[in-house]
């Protein structure tokens, strides 16, 4: 069976200073993981790798059972979903959310070619999965922080991705507006049709149960991999964050908290 990543002995140096040195890492089939790592710790340059925009200085790195420097990366993004808070700011304020969201089917920022009626059936009914089909007829600049992230969710989901990467996706919103992002996600994975899942983050909480699998990175290193609850305990990441903390598990979720 083949895997969805795979990384070995993958490292990246730059202007002489190694910024990920000796990654090996491997998604499975059917596994969702999480990338839990504080800013700096090489968390971008990973996702850049995966997509084919940053090349290993050292190392192989397969995506989807394509090993890189044996395929076109170029047609092997459109199978790889990644949704980001820096996308954001290239979008057009004044799109309608259905076309923004249909966008992404031809991967285009602003719509240049002609979609069906098909396609706009697609995209509300991403946007009801993701509950938010109010917003059909509303342009983007309108829209609230979590709302703009369900649509580049959706917008992400127009190209039916085996690999849907969520970037930072809950950054900057507020607890009503991060619980029903993350219960937008949690609905997502368990449709028939879901894409394998990887939720790259800096907090703890924000790993669902469906992610039952978490990387830690720190200073360019993997600094543990396996199953999260057993990655997320005290002593493991008392030593990761290099400082006490206590983690109190919560409806599956792990909460952290200096002690």
């Amino acid at each position: 069976m083949q895997s969805i990543i795979e990384m070995k002995h993958v490292s990246w140096r730059r202007e002489g200073k190694v910024l990920l040195n000796d990654i090996n890492w491997n998604v499975a089939q059917g596994e969702n993981w999480a990338l839990l790592g504080l800013n700096g710790s090489g968390k971008t340059t990973i996702l850049n790798m995966l997509n084919g925009y940053l090349w290993p200085t050292s190392g192989e790195i397969c995506v989807l059972g394509h090993k890189f420097g044996e395929v076109d990366v170029r047609e092997l993004r459109r199978s790889i979903g990644w949704v980001s808070s820096s996308l954001q700011e290239k979008l057009y304020g004044n799109e309608k959310a259905e076309d923004l969201v249909v966008s992404g089917k031809f991967a285009s920022i602003g719509l240049y070619e002609k979609p069906t009626p098909e396609d706009y059936d697609r995209a509300e009914q991403l946007m009801h999965q993701l509950r938010c089909p109010h917003l059909l007829g509303r342009s983007y600049q309108t829209c609230s922080q979590g709302e703009k992230q369900k649509l580049l969710i959706a917008r992400a989901l127009m190209g039916s991705p085996k690999l849907l990467i969520l970037d930072e996706a809950a950054n900057g919103l507020d607890f009503i507006s991060k619980e029903g992002l993350l219960s937008s996600i949690e609905e997502l994975s368990m449709q028939p049709d879901a894409p394998h899942l990887l939720y790259v983050t800096h907090h703890t909480e924000e790993i669902l149960p469906i992610f039952s699998k978490t990387l830690l990175i720190r200073r360019g290193e993997v600094f543990a991999a396996g199953n999260t609850k057993e990655v997320l305990e005290n002593e493991n990441l008392t030593s990761f964050f290099e400082m006490p903390v206590e983690v109190t598990w919560r409806h599956d979720r792990a909460w952290l908290a200096k002690i």
